[in-house]
């Protein structure tokens, strides 16, 4: 299925004003988890590890499942993924609220609300991947910086909402107002196919193994998919007939012959057998395109950097609350939360970031890597900070520069390419949310250890600098003189689809 070229504008801009109130409601709470964090400690009264587990189950699971997200996107469209993950966004919330102890936690919050914020994300940076081209750099700022101005929002708004209604009652509040997340659904339109494509033949659209990320043109399929349907056709004809008895003598001679070759199930099982043996070349041929995605010397890289990146970097936005709390700041002193702070400044970081990578003279693999390195040197900086300006300084500089999460799509795409995307991204987002389960959980753990966060963030600014240079090192253009293979397409001709059916 061809798609017509990316307008760079019209109901483009629906599609990021959309995309942009998405990201806003479904990773408001999860990015300012840390003001949940810190109550839960005190309601639970469980260890800081263990804890955090919730936290980092929400950011966590969206991306590990990020190549099923993938899937669903290409298969049923993003308009259909958005109203789904809408009601699965809410339903976790509200359950949480009655939530009777961590483990439950886990479920509810962690795998219910994570997987929807993971649908959501992958639907909203495709929609907008197909609707730009020359301002993709901007359009995803905009649309990534949802998440951030709903962290700084929120988390002024769940300290609000706790300290009247305590925690349970901020839950469902939030649940209620994540089922905005259908309104904004509703506006996703598809991209328009090419006029030529209306040619194509219907039983195309009908291929059962429509799920699937790529799809191999074969002839064999077409043919088989359409002796099915008139294999089916030709059934429900036959049991229409039944419901007349006046019916001729004649018909009634060949829904007999019909019944005897359904009986038998010969043909069925012929085309069973076709369609079977085609999905599983599919499925191979679709591991063969991630092997050879990963002789790609930058995207290994890339997804060594994001494994570390994510255990390091996402420990404080769920972490710093209660870094202020454990280094026995006044209250007073504590003008805003933290975690508002790091949000407005990701949200900047975003947009600017965002801007930047717009721009043809510079290259933005290398400010992804500057970006990188700016945020390990920050973290580092967290256990010399003994005040709250302090403290609130190094959380503004770790939200600026995480705020390369609008890039990073861009990165990808040059990196792979538009029609490997999907695939690519898909990986990359399963190892970002493994990063993202262990980081907090870790950082938790060894405070439980030192009963001290030094280690813990020496640790964090340790991955994400190491993950930083190693990316470095291999996108040198040193490389480029060396004779290496070229990331080569398959032999065999593939066609990337994204449903547009609503």
């Amino acid at each position: 299925m061809k798609y017509q070229k990316p307008p760079d504008g019209g109901w483009g801009w629906v599609i990021v004003l959309a995309s942009f109130f998405i990201q806003f409601l479904c990773y408001g709470s999860p990015l300012a988890v840390g003001v949940l964090y810190v109550e839960w400690l005190d309601v639970f009264d469980e260890g800081k590890g263990k804890t955090a587990w919730i936290g980092s189950l929400a950011a966590g699971v969206g991306l590990l499942a990020s190549p099923l997200c993938s899937a669903s996107v290409s298969s049923f469209g993003a308009r259909p993924v958005t109203i789904f993950s809408s009601f699965l966004v809410a339903g976790g919330l509200i359950l949480s609220s009655f939530a009777p102890n961590v483990y439950f936690l886990y479920f509810s919050y962690g795998i219910m609300v994570g997987f929807g914020c993971g649908l959501l994300y992958t639907a909203t940076v495709t929609a907008t991947c197909q609707y730009f081209e020359k301002k993709r750099g901007l359009a995803l700022g905009i649309v990534s910086t949802g998440a951030s101005v709903g962290t700084f929002i929120y988390a002024s708004l769940q300290k609000e909402l706790i300290s009247i209604f305590r925690i349970d009652g901020c839950l469902l509040i939030l649940g209620a107002l994540a089922l905005n997340i259908l309104a904004c659904g509703i506006l996703m339109r598809p991209l328009p196919q090419l006029p030529e494509a209306a040619e194509e033949k219907p039983c195309l659209e009908k291929v059962p193994d429509a799920y699937l990320i790529y799809h191999e043109k074969d002839q064999t399929k077409e043919e088989n998919v359409g002796m099915l349907e008139k294999s089916q056709t030709a059934s429900g004809d036959c049991c229409a007939q039944e419901n007349h008895p006046q019916s001729e003598s004649g018909l009634m001679t060949q829904c007999d012959i019909v019944k005897d070759n359904r009986n038998n199930n010969v043909k069925e099982k012929q085309i069973c057998k076709q369609l079977v043996k085609s999905k599983c070349h599919t499925y191979l041929d679709y591991w063969e395109d991630t092997i050879i995605l990963f002789k790609d010397k930058v995207f290994a890289a890339l997804f060594i950097n994001i494994l570390l990146f994510d255990i390091g970097g996402f420990p404080p936005s769920i972490l710093m609350e209660d870094v202020v709390k454990s280094a026995n700041i006044d209250k007073e002193d504590v003008v805003v939360p933290l975690v508002f702070i790091l949000g407005i400044m990701m949200a900047v970081g975003k947009l600017s970031l965002g801007i930047l990578a717009d721009f043809k003279w510079i290259n933005t693999l290398y400010l992804y890597v500057f970006t990188l390195i700016a945020t390990g040197l920050a973290v580092f900086a967290v256990p010399f900070a003994k005040t709250y300006a302090a403290l609130a300084t190094i959380s503004g500089t770790i939200g600026f520069f995480t705020g390369n999460w609008s890039i990073f799509p861009y990165v990808t795409t040059n990196t792979v390419g538009l029609d490997k995307l999907t695939h690519a991204y898909g990986i990359l987002m399963f190892f970002a949310g493994v990063g993202n389960c262990l980081g907090p959980p870790i950082v938790g753990w060894l405070f439980d250890w030192t009963q001290s966060y030094d280690i813990a963030f020496y640790f964090c600014g340790t991955c994400i600098i190491m993950g930083a240079l190693g990316l470095l090192v291999v996108a040198l253009p040193v490389w480029k003189n060396c004779k290496t293979k070229k990331l080569e397409p398959s032999q065999k001709s593939y066609s990337y689809k994204v449903s547009s059916t609503v």
